[in-house]
């Protein structure tokens, strides 16, 4: 029995070595695939990057316009010599692409949510009056966000309502930086709970687009205007004699978000300082040159004020939406206004129609002047009803007004550009004042929830400045002669088809 029992336990000894040696020989077992998990932190559209916690979401859009009577969603006639409706002159068409990608990267750390983002571009235009501009890369945003600080490109903390939730055309009467892809800024947003918020950001002011005495041709940028430059004023242009960016516009915003919508305050400061200047025919610096000797306006300062309220649901409907907001700006035009930084030119065939948008003006006549802020003011708002979720439709409009004081009028009436026949001659009402209605209405169609089909119509109203007669020199098909300068009208139309993924 004993001898049973030894040979068992070796029979089962020598398996167990057998097995364990063949077990050494296999290869290592693979470790488990790590997939992509769903980040729901954030809402739809988020992921973890595998090996991370950050989250990240991809999106973009792709989008064909059609336009009729405007130019990159800007009517035709606004922010240049056009409006002119000549064979050889102005296009009444228009086509655009535009391509969109943005990356959103968010993680979390014990400060709160450490997020990064961008938003970028491809276009092709064929705009009214110019020749296709084809493969242009835009940038819209990029910014990053922690702990109460938001720095980049970003949209400024002073905009309340955006105009592109209720039309797709551009409105005058809104000044949302967005409109321009944003701008740089650096800003910081406390949060006392129950929705209440308030930021303070430090801004670009908009000079810094195209440099020194230039300022943007939209937007934020300083417009001052040096009204004993010849050129100044011209038909469609408007030079800028400004100082250089040297002080951010100092922005302040006090928020309140709800269930049944938001609200907001916000003022900022704005530089608004003129350049040198100019130097008289025959001195030492030259004909109408900027001239450092002849010294320059003392600094100026301007300032902006908004209110606005954006309602959901309106009435108990579901998805409905109503928003109203009004700016009064002095030396801070581009805060009331989309359409600042050109003259708008309208008009049939004898007729005309002027308004030239500017932060302040000054003159180098005698011992020169001080910069004259202009007074800009709006009010715009808008309405969207869903008749079901696949059909929308909106109505939209504003209106803004920009008044020259006494002084600047003077400045402006005896400026050699008026005077002489730069601009206007023999003007039978100098008056530079001047304002303009918008009206809207947008329909849309959503077949997929991921794709945009509709129509923006919008009509624009200017009550011109210098109203009366006055001799125009040639310009573009126009001849020269003495034109009727009343108000003028333009109709302009979007058609739309736009495809988006996690806009």
């Amino acid at each position: 029995m004993k001898m049973v029992k030894s040979l068992l336990l070796g029979s089962a000894a020598g398996l167990v070595a057998v097995a364990g040696a063949q077990a050494a020989d296999l290869p290592v077992k693979a470790k488990p695939v790590e997939y992509v998990k769903v980040c729901s932190l954030y809402g739809a559209g988020f992921w973890y990057v595998p090996g991370t916690d950050t989250c990240l979401k991809i999106g973009s859009f792709v989008r064909e316009e059609v336009g009729w009577n405007q130019s990159g969603t800007i009517p035709t006639g606004i922010n240049a010599a056009g409006g002119q409706y000549t064979r050889t002159d102005t296009s009444q068409l228009s086509m655009r692409t535009r391509s969109d990608i943005s990356v959103d990267l968010r993680t979390q750390t014990e400060y709160g949510v450490l997020r990064s983002y961008f938003e970028a571009g491809f276009e092709t235009t064929g705009a009214t009056g110019g020749a296709p501009g084809n493969d242009v890369v835009w940038f819209d945003r990029g910014f990053i966000q922690f702990a109460g600080l938001t720095a980049g490109r970003i949209r400024s903390y002073f905009d309340i309502n955006s105009p592109y939730e209720f039309a797709y055309q551009t409105q005058g009467t809104n000044g949302d930086s967005n409109t321009f892809r944003g701008l740089w800024g650096i800003a910081y947003t406390a949060q006392f709970g129950n929705g209440l918020s308030a930021s303070l950001s430090f801004e670009d002011g908009g000079s810094t687009s195209q440099g020194n005495n230039a300022g943007q041709s939209r937007g934020r940028g300083t417009r001052i205007s040096n009204m004993s430059v010849p050129s100044e004023w011209a038909l469609g242009t408007l030079n800028v004699d400004n100082e250089g960016w040297k002080f951010p516009d100092v922005v302040g915003a006090l928020r309140i978000d709800q269930a049944w919508g938001y609200a907001q305050i916000s003022a900022a400061l704005h530089d608004a300082s003129g350049g040198y200047y100019t130097a008289a025919v025959g001195d030492a610096c030259g004909a109408n040159a900027f001239c450092q000797n002849l010294g320059h306006p003392g600094d100026a300062w301007g300032f902006a004020v908004s209110g606005g309220f954006h309602l959901n649901d309106v009435l108990g409907l579901k998805g409905d939406t109503f928003a109203l907001q009004a700016t009064y700006t002095e030396g801070a035009a581009g805060y009331a206004t989309a359409y600042t930084g050109a003259s708008q030119v309208y008009g049939g065939s004898m007729d005309a129609g002027f308004g030239w948008i500017t932060d302040g003006i000054f003159t180098s006549a005698g011992a020169g002047s001080s910069v004259e802020l202009t007074t800009v003011w709006s009010i715009n708002g808008g309405f969207q009803h869903f008749w079901n979720p696949k059909w929308r439709s909106s109505l939209y409009g504003g209106y803004t007004e920009i008044d020259y004081d006494g002084t600047a009028t003077a400045m402006i009436c005896t400026a050699p550009g008026v005077a002489t026949g730069t601009a206007l001659t023999v003007v039978s009402n100098c008056s530079p004042s001047f304002s303009f209605w918008q009206l809207g209405s947008r329909t849309q169609w959503n077949p997929h929830p991921d794709l945009d089909i509709g129509v923006d119509v919008m009509w624009t109203h200017l009550n011109t400045a210098f109203a009366g007669t006055a001799t125009l020199p040639v310009n573009g098909a126009r001849p020269p002669g003495v034109y009727s300068i009343s108000d003028e009208d333009v109709v302009s139309a979007v058609f739309r088809i736009q495809r988006n993924f996690l806009p």
